[in-house]
Protein backbone atom coordinates (compact mmCIF):
# COMPACT_ATOMS: atom_id res chain seq x y z
CA UNK A 1 0.00 0.00 0.00
CA UNK A 2 1.33 3.36 -1.00
CA UNK A 3 1.61 6.37 1.91
CA UNK A 4 0.07 9.39 1.31
CA UNK A 5 2.37 11.88 1.88
CA UNK A 6 0.18 14.52 2.46
CA UNK A 7 -2.28 12.95 5.07
CA UNK A 8 0.99 11.65 6.63
CA UNK A 9 2.33 15.44 7.38
CA UNK A 10 -0.57 15.89 8.92
CA UNK A 11 -0.57 13.49 11.30
CA UNK A 12 2.78 14.17 12.08
CA UNK A 13 1.29 17.71 13.07
CA UNK A 14 -1.38 16.23 14.69
CA UNK A 15 1.50 14.24 17.10
CA UNK A 16 3.25 16.86 17.38
CA UNK A 17 0.42 19.12 19.31
CA UNK A 18 -0.66 15.83 20.98
CA UNK A 19 2.83 15.92 22.66
CA UNK A 20 3.16 19.21 23.47
CA UNK A 21 -0.33 19.86 24.96
CA UNK A 22 -1.57 16.10 25.60
CA UNK A 23 -5.28 15.37 26.17
CA UNK A 24 -8.15 17.55 28.26
CA UNK A 25 -7.73 20.85 26.56
CA UNK A 26 -10.86 22.35 24.35
CA UNK A 27 -11.18 21.65 20.66
CA UNK A 28 -10.86 24.80 19.81
CA UNK A 29 -7.50 24.50 21.97
CA UNK A 30 -6.18 22.32 19.63
CA UNK A 31 -7.13 23.89 16.36
CA UNK A 32 -5.51 26.89 17.23
CA UNK A 33 -2.32 24.83 18.32
CA UNK A 34 -2.13 23.02 15.05
CA UNK A 35 -3.13 26.15 13.10
CA UNK A 36 0.48 27.20 14.15
CA UNK A 37 1.99 23.38 13.91
CA UNK A 38 1.02 23.78 10.10
CA UNK A 39 2.63 26.93 9.12
CA UNK A 40 5.90 25.61 11.09
CA UNK A 41 5.73 22.02 8.98
CA UNK A 42 5.03 24.37 5.85
CA UNK A 43 1.66 22.64 5.07
CA UNK A 44 -0.74 24.85 3.24
CA UNK A 45 -3.90 24.84 5.36
CA UNK A 46 -7.18 27.03 5.40
CA UNK A 47 -9.17 27.43 8.39
CA UNK A 48 -12.64 27.23 9.05
CA UNK A 49 -13.39 26.75 5.59
CA UNK A 50 -17.33 26.56 4.91
CA UNK A 51 -18.89 23.93 2.35
CA UNK A 52 -22.01 24.44 0.71
CA UNK A 53 -24.14 22.02 0.61
CA UNK A 54 -26.30 21.49 -2.71
CA UNK A 55 -30.39 20.09 -3.06
CA UNK A 56 -31.87 19.39 -6.18
CA UNK A 57 -29.10 21.75 -7.81
CA UNK A 58 -29.71 24.72 -5.27
CA UNK A 59 -27.61 26.03 -2.59
CA UNK A 60 -29.22 25.80 1.03
CA UNK A 61 -28.89 28.29 3.04
CA UNK A 62 -26.78 25.95 5.64
CA UNK A 63 -23.33 24.67 5.11
CA UNK A 64 -20.75 22.58 7.01
CA UNK A 65 -17.76 24.15 8.33
CA UNK A 66 -14.65 22.14 8.19
CA UNK A 67 -11.96 22.71 10.85
CA UNK A 68 -9.53 22.61 8.33
CA UNK A 69 -8.61 21.91 4.70
CA UNK A 70 -5.10 21.10 3.87
CA UNK A 71 -3.01 21.01 0.74
CA UNK A 72 -6.67 22.15 -1.04
CA UNK A 73 -7.39 18.41 -1.29
CA UNK A 74 -7.57 17.13 1.82
CA UNK A 75 -10.63 18.22 4.40
CA UNK A 76 -9.49 17.92 8.22
CA UNK A 77 -11.76 17.73 11.35
CA UNK A 78 -10.68 17.57 14.89
CA UNK A 79 -12.22 16.04 17.89
CA UNK A 80 -11.55 16.40 21.43
CA UNK A 81 -13.95 13.85 22.52
CA UNK A 82 -13.49 10.58 24.99
CA UNK A 83 -13.26 7.89 21.91
CA UNK A 84 -15.10 8.54 17.66
CA UNK A 85 -17.61 6.97 17.09
CA UNK A 86 -19.77 5.91 13.96
CA UNK A 87 -21.21 9.59 14.29
CA UNK A 88 -17.91 11.52 13.59
CA UNK A 89 -17.14 9.07 11.02
CA UNK A 90 -20.82 9.97 9.16
CA UNK A 91 -20.14 13.84 9.59
CA UNK A 92 -16.68 13.25 7.54
CA UNK A 93 -18.43 11.63 4.49
CA UNK A 94 -20.84 14.46 4.83
CA UNK A 95 -18.09 17.27 4.55
CA UNK A 96 -16.65 14.75 1.49
CA UNK A 97 -19.70 14.92 -0.07
CA UNK A 98 -20.23 18.60 0.28
CA UNK A 99 -17.16 19.80 -1.30
CA UNK A 100 -16.83 17.21 -3.39
CA UNK A 101 -13.18 16.66 -1.77
CA UNK A 102 -11.84 12.41 -1.89
CA UNK A 103 -9.70 12.76 1.11
CA UNK A 104 -10.42 13.47 4.82
CA UNK A 105 -8.93 13.02 8.44
CA UNK A 106 -10.22 12.73 10.92
CA UNK A 107 -8.87 12.96 14.46
CA UNK A 108 -9.40 12.71 18.17
CA UNK A 109 -7.41 14.81 20.62
CA UNK A 110 -9.52 13.82 23.71
CA UNK A 111 -7.82 10.51 24.34
CA UNK A 112 -4.35 9.58 26.19
CA UNK A 113 -2.81 8.99 22.32
CA UNK A 114 -3.91 11.01 19.20
CA UNK A 115 -6.83 8.68 17.16
CA UNK A 116 -6.83 9.69 13.89
CA UNK A 117 -9.11 7.78 10.73
CA UNK A 118 -8.15 8.47 7.11
CA UNK A 119 -11.45 8.71 4.84
CA UNK A 120 -11.94 8.72 1.13
CA UNK A 121 -14.76 9.25 -0.23
CA UNK A 122 -16.47 6.48 -2.40
CA UNK A 123 -16.35 7.37 -6.49
CA UNK A 124 -19.59 5.55 -6.39
CA UNK A 125 -21.24 7.44 -3.68
CA UNK A 126 -24.85 9.10 -5.48
CA UNK A 127 -24.61 12.62 -5.94
CA UNK A 128 -27.88 14.64 -5.45
CA UNK A 129 -29.41 16.14 -8.60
Amino acid sequence: MERDEQTHAIIGAEMTVHRGLGSGFLEAVYQEALELEFKHAGIPALREVELPVKYRGELLATCYRADFLCFDTVIVELKAIEHMASREEAQMLNYLKASGKEKGLLSNFGSNSLEYKRMVRSINLRESA
